[in-house]
């Protein structure tokens, strides 16, 4: 009986390693793990500053909000994603310029703007006659129907982004950790955030297309927060969340490849897995070492 087990698991092991290499034959994958690889490194980037300066809020609006601008790229017969980036642009640099302006506290401004929006977009959607695959793919997300352009342009905005926060680090981290010491030291704090708003909401319109509009957020802060139970200083912290993106993205492609499940909810699944492994372990070990 233990013979006969032994042979099945190893028969199911030879099998989805076969079916793995087929796979990994296809186009349609390997721009998939390419775009997973980019968007992984991305969001586990940009994740770092989401997290501690506090803006997952932020980025799920812009992720939310998102559909208006897919709306009106399919009512407009237009490409979404060319409409999904001038939008979520524009729009994160609306919502901070009304947190500057008002008194108000910048979650009610988001849940304004946020609000107003979606309500916009859901109206839009109505509009959409006939074929609506566009618009579900933009909630849902599908990595594995990326094209040549959609890594181009990821490619763009984490060439980009690397350069921006990787030259300027050291203000960067000042602005995250005291903002009053920054002012006083001269750095431009208004650029700084401005240039941060601008590239936290092109990176949430190009990584909608992997993950979709409602998972966008998790996509972003995930990552870092695993990174942030495993390491509290900055360089490492930063590194591993690289890692964790790019590496359960890669697995959740594979993994929704090999059995035939959603690309985006896997890929998210996998990081929320990941998470709570570390925290599991942590804990276990914390606990071991004050027992000892």
């Amino acid at each position: 009986m233990n013979c006969f087990n032994d042979y099945h698991f190893y028969w199911l092991a030879v099998t989805t390693i076969s079916d793995l290499l087929t796979l990994l034959q296809f186009p349609f994958m390997q721009r998939a793990i390419a775009g997973a690889v980019l968007m992984g490194i991305l969001g586990g980037l940009l994740g770092c500053f989401v997290t501690l300066r506090q803006l997952s809020f932020f980025s799920h609006a812009v992720g939310h909000a998102a559909l208006v601008g897919v709306a009106l790229g399919v009512l407009l017969q237009l490409n979404p994603t060319w409409m999904l980036l001038p939008f979520t642009l524009v729009f994160g640099v609306v919502v901070i310029y009304f947190i500057d302006k008002t008194d108000l506290a910048s979650d009610s401004v988001l849940s304004i703007v946020l609000s107003g929006a979606l309500a916009i977009g859901i109206i839009l959607s109505s509009l959409i006659q006939g074929y609506r695959g566009n618009l579900m793919g933009v909630l849902f997300g599908d990595i594995l129907a990326i094209n040549l352009t959609d890594l181009i342009l990821t490619m763009l905005v984490l060439v980009g982004g690397s350069i921006f926060l990787l030259s300027t680090l050291r203000q960067q981290i000042l602005l995250t950790l005291n903002l009053g010491v920054a002012k006083v030291q001269g750095i431009p704090v208004q650029i700084y955030r401005y240039g941060f708003v601008v590239l936290l909401s092109l990176a949430v319109a190009v990584a909608i297309k992997a993950v979709g509009v409602l998972l966008v957020n998790a996509f972003l802060v995930i990552p870092a927060s695993t990174a942030k139970l495993m390491s509290h200083h900055f360089s490492r912290f930063l590194l591993l969340s690289v890692i964790v993106g790019s590496t359960t993205s890669i697995a959740g492609i594979i993994a929704s490849g090999l059995f035939n499940l959603a690309s985006g909810p896997s890929i998210v699944l996998l990081q929320f897995i990941v998470f709570v492994a570390v925290f599991g372990w942590i804990k276990l070990m914390s606990k071991g070492a004050w027992n000892g």
